[in-house]
Formats: structure tokens, sequence, C-alpha cells
């Protein structure tokens, strides 16, 4: 038993090394969502700051000119703006009022149509901090997070004073059972409708040979689509890594399985990992939807 363990995990481990590597522009760029829940009751102007004083940028894109048209920058309150920019601290900048860190980056100082403000494309930082700047002159400033995947959210909520980014944990946690326990309910499903033998043998090496071939999934998928979104990057890599689960799986039914013919139990892996694999690829944009929307 311990052999086929330990071949498992050299299989995956080779999978994830000669898995191609796509392009960087290629597919989701990065993004930060900010919403602000009992906003100001006058107007204000919110944006995130990168780390560097923006003297210090050698080759800054302007923000404002990615993020607006020339009518719009117009159409911007200057001595708002002006305090918004007189408000960063010594060591940071303001990503969209004064400029990014030498890759453009689009954001959104009063929020969009649905209340929210979005900073997006490649200059957009790891690690953060969240400004408002009131109308009348107040002001506030987050501590510093660092964003847990490529495309994340963050609340403020300016009656309190206070900002909430989901830990980095509660992603990588959320992703992993995504995709563990509509597996173990559509292949446990499939096991006794095909009517197996319910032993506790049995059982064991199907709840062992799925979580095994699932965290291996999660290293070569699930931080993958954390780390670069739902691109090319994620499909190339999900049908070598959905045939290594298959064969795997496959093997082990056959060879283990107790009170089971070798053919009925190659047909259960083959049938079930086909319909896991199938699930998987229809969830994995709306589940990665919903991790982005609450992390």
């Amino acid at each position: 038993m311990k052999r086929w363990f330990r071949s498992l995990l050299f299989l995956a481990l080779a999978v994830s090394v000669l898995t191609v590597t796509v392009f960087a522009d290629m597919g989701p760029k990065p993004q930060l969502t900010v919403k602000v829940v009992n906003p100001p009751e006058e107007p204000y102007y919110l944006d995130i700051l990168a780390e560097g004083n923006y003297a210090d940028n050698t080759n800054p894109f302007d923000g404002l000119e990615w993020s607006y048209s020339d009518e719009e920058i117009a159409a911007l309150d200057q001595d708002l703006l002006k305090a918004l920019r007189a408000a960063v601290p010594e060591g940071w900048h303001a990503c969209t009022a004064e400029g990014s860190t030498g890759a453009p980056m689009w954001g959104d100082l009063y929020p969009n149509e649905k209340g929210l403000h979005i900073f997006g494309y490649m200059g957009v930082p790891k690690t953060y901090r969240i400004l408002m700047v009131t109308k009348s002159g107040e002001s506030w400033i987050s501590e510093p997070y660092v964003r847990p995947s490529l495309q994340s959210s963050v609340k403020v909520d300016w009656a309190k004073k206070q900002a909430f980014a989901p830990p980095a944990s509660m992603s990588y946690g959320l992703q992993f059972l995504s995709t563990l326990l509509p597996t173990l309910i559509l292949e446990g499903a499939l096991f006794l409708l095909m009517g197996f033998n319910k032993s506790k043998r049995n059982i064991l090496i199907f709840l062992a040979a799925n979580l095994i071939t699932q965290v291996c999934l999660f290293l070569v998928l699930g931080v993958t689509i954390l780390q670069r979104g739902l691109g090319f990057s994620y499909y190339m890599r999900f049908f070598p890594m959905e045939l290594f689960i298959l064969v795997s799986e496959t093997w082990v039914y056959r060879r283990f399985f107790q009170e089971e013919s070798k053919t009925w139990s190659t047909l259960y892996g083959i049938a079930a990992n086909l319909l896991s694999a199938i699930a998987g690829w229809f969830l994995a944009e709306p589940v990665w939807r919903f991790i982005v929307s609450i992390s």
C-alpha cells in the first residue's frame, strides 16, 4: 500500500514540473476590488497605495491617464485629488492618483455604478494599503495587506475605520474543498450505484485514493488558479492532471478493491473520474469567481 502512495506523489510532482508555462500577458490579470460599507455622506476618493515614494519610480505610468479620459480627468475634484495626494504617507505612493510602479494599472477613485472601487492590470501591487479622503478633509489609511490570490477583494467599513481582508488560508482552503467535496459526492454515488461491496477496506481505499489525488490536484491546479487566475495555464495543466488521476485511481481500485472483478473496478475507475473531470471543468470558473468575490 505504501508503494502506490509514493508512486502517486512522485507522478504528481512530475506532472507539475513538465506542465507547459504560458506567456505572462496571457489570461487573467491582477485585480483588487474594494467595497465600502457605511460610506461617507459626502464625496470622497479612494486609492490603493504601493510601497516606495512616487519620486523613486524610474518609469512611472500616470494612473489618471490610464484610468480616465481627458474629459473625466478635467471633471475630477482637483481639491479632493490634491488632499488625497497630500495624505499619502512617507514611503508609499498612490497608484491611481500619482502613478503605478512602472506597470500600467486602472483604478476607480470614486465608486463605479456597482458601488465598487476596482483596481486592475499588471501594476496592482501585491502589498497594498487603502487610503480614503473626504471632501471635508477627513482621511483614513489602512494597515498593509497582501493580496492572497491573483484577484481578490477587501471590504472597508468607513464608520468603523476598519478594513477586512480574508486570510490567504481561507482562499486556499475553499479552493481545495471545491474540488474534494464534489468529487467525493459524485464518485461516491457512482460507487453505490454500481453495487460495490461497502466493506471498511473498500471505503478506506476509495477515500484514501481520492484524498491523495485531490491533494495532488490542488497543488498543481488549485494553486495555479489562485495565483494566476483561470487562464490558459490552468487548462494546459487540467488535461494531463486529470489523466494522471484517472490512471492512478483506476489502477488502485483494480488492484485493491475486495470481492470485485478487475473489469468492474476498471470500469468504475474510468467512469468515476470522467464524471468528476467533467464536473470540474464546468465548475472551475463559477467556483473561482466565488472565491475571488469573498477573498
